[in-house]
């Protein structure tokens, strides 16, 4: 039985609109998952006693589905994140709390563990890199002073301490603006104690840290790769390919939810060098709402076409647990093939289960990966 009981608050009110998306960053894909399932994963364990996500309006539905097999509980966030904290720091029931980014999906179990050890022994843990560049101020695009790295750390999360302090030190900040918990304590409580944090604990902050795009080919060919995912919700079918499925779930989503034609319209643009799907079609737009994702793909093909491309072959991996795809392959790789003006037997799909293993071994919803290839239209 755990001395102290612990809570981890886990910051996901944001828009990440750095990333690209056109959405919250923490809800696309990572390794066939929404980026936040992984992070939420990382803190079910026994030591944990609560966990508090906080969440946007515009991102309830869509994480609280990932949060309810953990069985972690959902706080809406505010106008920043001091807000958001604030706001979980409300239901938080243990001595101990731990804060930690969303965008941080690749913490170590060591790393939360030292972290609640700390807090045990010095009443605050904070998890930093010491800084090994040479490090300066600046001005209007010049240097100013050089800064001695000697003494620079680059701060992390987790960030622990004990709740009753923190909450105070929240209290006490009234409606000051933090982008950090640590700040806030030393400023109220007193210094806090620095742990030796994790280089691979990066933080999720741009497309590229999700994902490289392929180069072209030396012909002038050009390759592309897409993925989409989508968690499940209450419903009676799923659109994969433009074809309905009778199923005792739906999808979470804005429009239709096929992630199979969104892989490959991600895939597609990729591959042109256009911009992601979140820029043609906003999750914000209300046009969009239920949308037909075969009338989306439309459009993108339109796209490449305008920018002198046309595909010509696309290869699709799904992997779902249940519904059974097996019978539906054949009418989605002619849909597919239509839309793309190009040969059935140019498409391939594949459907595969995850064994029971992670995001969707255990149901949760469905990943679709894609690759295709472009061609110039006089090539």
């Amino acid at each position: 039985m755990n001395e102290y009981k612990v809570t981890a608050i886990i910051c996901a009110a944001g828009t990440g609109t750095r990333a690209g998306f056109g959405k919250n960053k923490l809800l696309a894909p990572l390794d066939g998952a929404p980026a936040l399932w992984h992070t939420l994963k990382k803190f079910d364990m026994a030591e944990i006693d609560q966990v508090i996500v906080t969440s946007s309006d515009d991102d309830l539905a869509e994480i609280k589905n990932l949060c309810e097999p953990f069985g972690y509980t959902v706080v809406m966030g505010g106008n920043s994140r001091t807000e958001s904290v604030k706001n979980a720091l409300a239901h938080a029931s243990g001595e101990i709390v731990l804060i930690h980014d969303g965008a941080r999906p690749f913490v170590k179990r060591q790393l939360i563990l030292n972290c609640i050890d700390s807090v045990k022994k010095f009443g605050s843990g904070v998890c930093a890199v010491k800084a090994t560049d040479t490090l300066v101020s600046a001005v209007l695009g010049q240097i100013g002073n050089t800064i001695d790295r000697d003494s620079a750390y680059r701060v992390q999360t987790p960030q622990g301490f004990l709740t009753e302090d923190i909450k105070r030190a929240y209290e006490l900040a009234g409606d000051g603006i933090y982008t950090d918990d640590s700040g806030v304590y030393c400023d109220f409580i007193q210094p806090a104690r620095l742990i030796e944090g994790d280089e691979e604990n990066i933080k999720l902050t741009y497309k590229s840290d999700f994902t490289r795009a392929l180069p072209p080919l030396p012909s002038g060919d050009r390759v592309g790769f897409g993925v989409d995912v989508h968690a499940f919700c209450a419903g009676d079918h799923i659109t994969l390919g433009g074809v309905k499925i009778p199923f005792d779930r739906g999808f979470e989503a804005h429009s239709d939810g096929d992630v199979l034609i969104h892989a490959v319209m991600d895939a597609l643009l990729s591959a042109a060098g256009l911009k992601d799907i979140g820029h043609y079609f906003p999750v914000n737009d209300e046009k969009y709402d239920g949308a037909d994702s075969r009338e989306l793909l439309k459009t993108v093909v339109s796209l490449l076409n305008s920018e002198g491309y046309v595909p010509f072959n696309v290869s699709v991996t799904v992997q779902a647990e249940k519904p059974r795809l097996s019978p539906y392959i054949d009418i989605m790789k002619s849909v597919i093939a239509d839309i793309c003006g190009i040969q059935t037997n140019a498409v391939a799909i594949s459907a595969g289960t995850s064994e029971g293993l992670g995001f969707v071994g255990e149901g949760l919803g469905i990943t679709a990966y894609c690759a295709v290839a472009l061609r110039l239209k006089n090539g």
